[in-house]
């Protein structure tokens, strides 16, 4: 692939010069302080029962057959297939779908665009009945884990005190990887783009933004 664009106006993508960390839950997380991230996180019944054994399993089955130490691309593989896996039963529309009522998706783009060019920069997301992609880049010293939580902090309590319910609303570990370069972030903003048309929703009912400084530099959702 052949990109004829500039990167987009603060962007930052993987630098190979800069310290990496990585720690692991059910998923592998690496972090790279000013690096930009494609973060996915879902509601908590986005996903039923049946389909978490589903994943516990192919999680027995990776690490008998991948025994320690695992490399990083070992770890980007495994993290790759949970995703593929994941976002297909995503998009089957599991679970209540709150941010399918617009009440609840604007408090969630509003919580996103919160602290937007204060303590990180958005650069899109795309808000599905029940998960949202998006790209972020937190600001120098500032944790991922701790924006997006305070997103979906925002949020639980939102929908906790108009539907009077009780209980987590969010799965607690979201999926989250560092972007590599120019090329890798237009897959993942068209990627973005198109997850509601490929879930088979009306535009009508599409929830998706883009920075306008990244729309002005050229950096748009192709709908073609």
């Amino acid at each position: 692939m052949t990109l004829n664009l500039d990167a987009p106006p603060g962007f930052r993508g993987l630098d190979p010069d800069k310290p990496l960390k990585m720690y692991t839950r059910n998923l592998p997380h690496w972090r790279q302080d000013g690096a930009t991230y494609f973060v996915t996180f879902n509601l908590a019944d986005a996903l039923p029962g049946p389909k978490k054994e589903e994943l516990k399993s192919m999680r027995r089955e990776w690490e008998h057959r991948n025994p320690p130490p695992r490399d990083e691309a070992t770890w980007t593989q495994y993290a790759k297939s949970v995703f593929v896996k994941v976002e297909k039963w995503m998009d089957a529309g599991y679970g209540q779908c709150w941010f399918r009522r617009a009440c609840y998706a604007k408090e969630l783009w509003r919580s996103i665009l919160h602290y937007h060019t204060q303590r990180y920069q958005v650069g899109c997301f795309t808000i599905m009945g029940n998960h949202c992609h998006l790209v972020m880049r937190p600001f120098a010293q500032i944790e991922l884990e701790q924006e997006v939580g305070s997103i979906k902090s925002v949020t639980a309590r939102f929908i906790g005190k108009r539907e009077q319910r009780k209980g987590p609303l969010w799965q607690q570990e979201a999926y989250d990887r560092i972007i590599r370069d120019d090329e890798h972030l237009y897959r993942v903003v068209q990627y973005i783009g198109a997850n509601p048309g490929r879930a088979g929703i009306p535009p009508n009912e599409w929830h998706r933004w883009i920075n306008p400084e990244w729309k002005a530099a050229g950096w748009d959702f192709n709908d073609q």
